[in-house]
């Protein structure tokens, strides 16, 4: 029964370094990503369609003429 009360100290202490270590690198700006919003306004047009309404297309249709 003794081996679990060990095996249980020994991960949670790993697991507290793991977590520390994460910490650290979030705030040094390990996982700042700078080179995306850079590129990221070149490619923002092709990711917008947009659809005409239905009340445009009428108003767009060249005119018949009646004679």
């Amino acid at each position: 029964m003794s081996v679990i009360y060990v095996l249980l100290t020994i991960s949670i202490v790993v697991a507290v370094i793991f977590f520390t270590a994460f910490i650290f690198s979030v705030k040094s700006g390990q996982y700042d990503d700078t080179y995306t919003p850079s590129v990221r306004m070149l490619f923002e047009d092709e990711l917008v369609k947009t659809t005409p309404l239905p009340e445009t297309k009428k108003l767009n249709q060249p005119k018949e003429n009646n004679q």
